[in-house]
């Protein structure tokens, strides 16, 4: 169960992921400015934003103690920065550390590099649609993800380029990834591991370590 609003606090995160003072700092800044500009852009959930500590950035930090080490991170449909800033967040202290954020929207591209500027972290914004940034994409990255974005059977199409190359992917999924799973199996050869999520009573983590589109 979530925990009741006065009890949102970074401590939801040091629960699932490591955490030095410095970022927690980065962390709490990033906090702010998502509920400082929620007021005027639509952010995340307005009903979750109580629970913004352990909803969204415990969530995202998953990531780092599940596979730690990936440092360069590719992030499709970045959203509000979930995972991806949290990612750059957690990892900032490493100097091989490197976050790609796909977004299309400008408005939330405007705020993701606002934070990015504010609190100097290693991500990069890339506005533009997925498929057409990620069919010529070039920079070397360690693992892709994406939360909430889409089904599993589009997210491997759309991450196709990255996972032919042998790039692993690690996709936020919630209680119905099973029957997302077996749409996906009708297309795709799968190998794939699912990690329980510390957060999400019915959630999970994706890793899919390769796909192969299925013929005939």
């Amino acid at each position: 169960m979530p925990p009741e609003p006065d009890e949102d606090s970074i401590e939801a995160v040091r629960a699932v992921a490591p955490v030095s003072r410095e970022t927690a700092s980065r962390l709490t800044a990033f906090v702010g400015l998502v509920r400082k500009w929620q007021r005027v852009e639509n952010l995340i959930s307005a009903k979750t934003l109580p629970m913004i500590w352990h909803r969204h950035v415990a969530d995202s930090a998953q990531l780092v103690s599940l596979f730690p080490d990936s440092l360069r991170w590719l992030d499709l449909g970045t959203g509000a920065g979930f995972p991806g800033i949290v990612l750059a967040c957690l990892l900032a202290e490493s100097a091989e550390a490197k976050i790609d954020l796909l977004e299309a929207n400008g408005r939330k591209c405007a705020f993701l590099r606002h934070v990015v500027r504010e609190i100097a972290i290693p991500a990069v914004v890339h506005q533009g649609r997925i498929e057409a940034l990620v069919a010529d994409w070039g920079e070397p990255i360690d693992r892709v993800t994406a939360r909430a974005v889409a089904p599993l059977n589009r997210l491997i199409g759309l991450s196709q380029p990255i996972l032919a190359s042998g790039t692993p992917a690690a996709f936020f999924k919630g209680a119905d990834f099973v029957g997302e799973i077996s749409e996906a199996t009708q297309y795709w050869n799968l190998d794939l591991v699912e990690h329980k999520s510390r957060i999400s009573e019915n959630g999970v983590i994706l890793e899919v370590r390769s796909a192969g589109r299925r013929t005939g």
